[in-house]
């Protein structure tokens, strides 16, 4: 078999040769049969007549050895596309309609399945990476389906999870780099000894960490990125042990990590040890949910069952009795094992699947719309196809004919669609993809390229069944006779165009309902109310580096003086800090008791949001204060530990009133025994959406003052008078002035916050509105055509008809009513569809039902007006046929 393919490859590469060789052959073997001939006493003239007679034609011979080499198959596509070329050259209007549909519609699929690809499919830059897993602790009775893990869990895990061959956490945040005067914030990642390996992918330069280095005594190494090599080292070799200052600390340069590593969405561009003490990974802080994560690695051979099975055995081992692990039991915690990049993309899946079904059902219609031009097309060839057939065109000429033609029609297509979507997925960014899990990663990768070709490969195919079956079906006779009354066949193939605009009318229906249900609940979750008011707001991220602020009473003088400052600047209105903004893509919670609550027998300790504030916070944000007041500066230094809730918190304690005067304690354990640690209730405040404007659950929320509950990590938060924007630049300098080193990141306004967490519901509202926008001109380019084509067919009857009497409104209805009866049946065919559609959207759409009556209204007037309009030419240029024109022309 390779033999022959080998055989063939090269009479195609040297065809040339092969034919010179063929036919020196064919004269050798000729003129030695002539030798002979004249040998024996024939002579020379009557030798090559008889040679020539017994030898047979030449032609047929050198066919037989073309076909014996399986050349003649490549002779026949050769010969099928210079005339399908021909064809597309004769009648240039249908060849650019053409295309640019299927540059259009295969450019807008080749968009959206590079994001598909680049977030969903394609698989991490680390050998074997399908055996990478993550696992975080969740409490889903608790109202925390995620909570990272600890380092008591990483403590106790690590070497005693057959299972798992590595085990590595690391912990995502920001530092301080540079010198006095000098500093920028730099992302960095804080990742245990083994986190590297567990990837399998380390320094190329350098080693990775030791277990001797992860303490905070020992911690002060760095490994850098190649990024940050090149940016800041221009690629010195000799950057191992160079020093790195670091939140005030001296870090020496221990490696440098490979150019194309890439861990998940991690922006971290330094990575440091993530050093601990022996406190921190006590048992009593195996619940502790912090920003940690624990990824590791399968065992060869290891299934992801038996990975969680024998977690869960371990589990069960450590938790042990006692108070706590039942609490943990009521909450019903468990360790949840699951693939590291599923996990990692698992929220934006049904997302990008739906904005690919929507690009796909585009080229749906695409691809109807140019089978109904190519029948069209067809029709006006059918003499010219009779005349083929008569000369002994057989079946499989015809269909290789067509099959050659369409493929080479969408094969130019595709090439038009790899620039169009080229330049879509540059434009990407602008509808926030980029903000997206993996959405950095997005680029036109030469598989994607090739999954399109192919696919316009196969979309030849398919268009050309239809055709190459309507072609099959014109006889010889009736093919000649072209311009007799219709046939079965042209019926037959009428009724196959109005399928297929009957099919374009419903998938566009859906398509553009689908847009109206995204818009629609956009809409709802816009005018959802953030429970603050966002103009004019401006928060940006300070994070105190612990060696300068390791005391209390360093962290809350910085923070007064800080919000003192601001508040003093000119144009603003107040200011304040909190550990944690709304919207802030941070939404870690914790827990709290009541005094006097205890917990019924099986009930677990509730999820709350639990933040720091200081300085006029409240005011700063336009919360609403329903009772009490707010906690001011000095409650941060008042012996009394004073709070606020929000009013979910407080009507699930006290659905009645008298929130007020109660205590609360941090934490999940009773609060008997605690009386020390425990706030007393000062103010009540609106509910604010923390987590993302559609949150439903209530988990409440309490406010705590900064000097009693500090952070080194918080937002300052100010209010102006004019545009917010503009703050930034002050902003900055205000914070220098106190402390050089010390810079502020993430500086968004609340609006912009509230904008980029509508990005996954705008993003495909936008895009389904583009193609529905398409579909709905593909759907007025195929009525057009069909109508149009139907009046010229039946040129010759609506001539008679009119010199019989017949006026030009009651033929302007004939067409008005087939484009009617064409677009009722799509349309009932559509809302089948887009009940369909609805159905797959639900977990995508916020308060809006999978039939509404009012976008299945809309839609259905839209598609109306566009189908109506596009039938108003072929109708009107119907009406106006010259009966004595049409019947001189016949």
């Amino acid at each position: 078999m390779w033999r022959r393919a080998l055989s063939r490859v090269r009479a195609l590469v040297g065809r040339r040769r092969f034919e010179d060789g063929m036919s020196e052959e064919m004269r050798f073997h000729l003129e030695a049969y002539v030798n002979d001939l004249v040998g024996a006493g024939t002579p020379p003239e009557a030798a090559w007549r008889r040679a020539r007679a017994e030898f047979g034609s030449v032609d047929n011979a050198k066919d037989d050895c073309r076909e014996a080499r399986g050349l003649m198959l490549f002779d026949e596509l050769a010969r099928n596309l210079r005339y399908a070329v021909r064809l597309l050259r004769k009648t240039p209007g249908f060849t650019v309609t053409a295309l640019a549909t299927l540059a259009i519609c295969i450019g807008a699929n080749l968009t959206i399945f590079a994001g598909v690809y680049s977030i969903l499919l394609r698989p991490m830059p680390f050998p074997e990476a399908d055996r990478l897993v993550a696992v975080f602790n969740a409490y889903p009775k608790a109202g925390v389906p995620d909570d990272g893990s600890t380092l008591t869990n990483y403590d106790e895990r690590r070497g005693r999870i057959d299972a798992l061959a590595a085990l590595a956490v690391y912990r995502d945040g920001t530092a301080i780099v540079g010198e006095p005067g000098s500093t920028e914030r730099e992302s960095i990642s804080r990742v245990s000894p083994e986190f590297f390996a567990t990837l399998g992918a380390g320094p190329v330069a350098g080693r990775a960490f030791t277990e001797a280095e992860m303490t905070y005594q020992t911690d002060h190494v760095v490994i850098i990125t190649d990024a940050y090599w090149r940016q800041w080292y221009d690629r010195d070799r000799a950057v191992l042990g160079r020093r790195i200052r670091v939140d005030g600390v001296e870090r020496a340069i221990v490696g440098v990590l490979p150019p194309d590593f890439s861990f998940l969405s991690s922006k971290a561009r330094l990575y440091f040890p993530l050093s601990s003490n022996a406190e921190e990974r006590e048992p009593k802080r195996r619940h502790w949910g912090s920003s940690t994560h624990m990824i590791a690695r399968l065992r060869p051979g290891t299934t992801l069952a038996e990975a969680q099975s024998q977690v869960d055995a371990h589990n069960a081992a450590v938790e042990g009795g006692g108070i706590e692990a039942k609490a943990m039991a009521d909450a019903g915690f468990r360790s949840i094992v699951e693939p590291l990049h599923a996990g990692h993309v698992a929220a934006i899946r049904p997302t990008l699947l739906l904005m690919q079904a929507g690009a796909l059902f585009l080229l749906l219609i695409g691809a109807l719309n140019l089978v109904n031009l190519l029948l069209i097309r067809a029709s006006q060839h059918v003499r010219e196809l009779a005349v083929r057939q008569a000369i002994g065109a057989g079946r499989r000429h015809v269909v290789s004919a067509v099959v050659v033609e369409t493929t080479a029609l969408t094969l130019g297509g595709g090439l038009l669609g790899l620039v169009v979507g080229a330049v879509g997925i540059r434009l990407l960014p602008l509808l926030g993809t980029d903000r997206l899990p993996l959405g950095t990663h997005i680029a036109l990768d030469p598989r994607v390229a090739v999954t399109v070709l192919l696919g316009a490969l196969v979309l030849g195919v398919a268009i050309a069944l239809p055709i190459a079956w309507y072609s099959l079906r014109q006889r010889v006779a009736s093919g000649m006779q072209f311009e007799s009354r219709g046939s079965t066949a042209s019926r037959a193939a009428q009724r196959l165009r109005h399928g297929f605009i009957v099919a374009q009318i419903g998938l566009a229906f859906a398509l553009l309902s689908g847009a109206g249900l995204l818009g629609l609940s956009l809409n709802k979750v816009m005018a959802v109310s953030p429970g603050f008011r966002p103009e004019r707001v401006l928060a940006g991220q300070i994070s105190l580096p612990w060696s300068s602020y390791q005391r209390d009473a360093d962290r809350l003088a910085f923070v007064e003086r800080l919000v003192g400052d601001i508040a003093r600047t000119p144009g603003v209105m107040a200011a304040g800090i909190v550990t944690n903004v709304p919207l802030s893509g941070n939404s870690s919670r914790s827990s709290a008791t009541v005094k006097g609550r205890p917990r019924r027998p099986g009930e677990s300790p509730r999820a709350i949001y639990s933040y720091s504030v200081g300085g006029d916070y409240f005011s700063a944000m336009g919360f609403t204060l329903r009772e009490g007041r707010f906690v001011v500066d000095a409650d941060s230094r008042r012996a009394e530990r004073v709070c606020v809730v929000d009013e979910d918190f407080a009507r699930r304690y006290w659905p009645t009133g008298g929130a007020i005067g109660q205590r609360v304690f941090p934490g999940s354990n009773p609060a008997e025994g605690r009386e020390v640690e425990g706030f007393t209730i000062v103010g009540v405040v609106g509910a604010a959406k923390q987590d993302r404007l559609t949150e439903d659950d209530a988990l409440g929320a309490v406010y705590y003052p900064f000097g009693h509950r500090q952070d080194n990590d918080f937002f300052v938060v100010t209010r102006t008078s004019a545009v917010a924007e503009a703050f930034a630049n002050t902003l900055r300098p205000i914070v220098r002035a106190i402390d050089p080193d010390l810079p502020v990141n993430d500086i968004q306004t609340m609006d912009a916050r509230i904008e980029d967490s509508l990005v996954a519901r705008r993003s495909p509202a936008l895009l389904a509105g583009v193609f529905s926008g398409i579909a709905m001109l593909l759907t007025a380019i195929g009525t057009y055509g069909v109508l149009s084509y139907a009046v010229a067919q039946r040129r010759r009857e609506i001539a008679l008809r009119m010199a019989l009497g017949a006026q030009p409104a009651q033929v302007r209805r004939q067409f008005v009513s087939l484009a009617l009866g064409l677009l009722a049946a799509g349309t009932a065919l559509g809302v089948i569809a887009a009940w369909i559609t609805g159905q797959a959207m639900q977990t995508l759409l916020y308060q809006v039902p999978a039939l509404h009556v009012a976008v299945l209204a809309g839609t259905a007037v839209t598609l109306g007006v566009v189908s109506l309009a596009a039938c108003l030419v072929p109708s009107y240029r119907a009406a106006r046929v010259s009966p004595m024109e049409a019947l001189a022309d016949q």
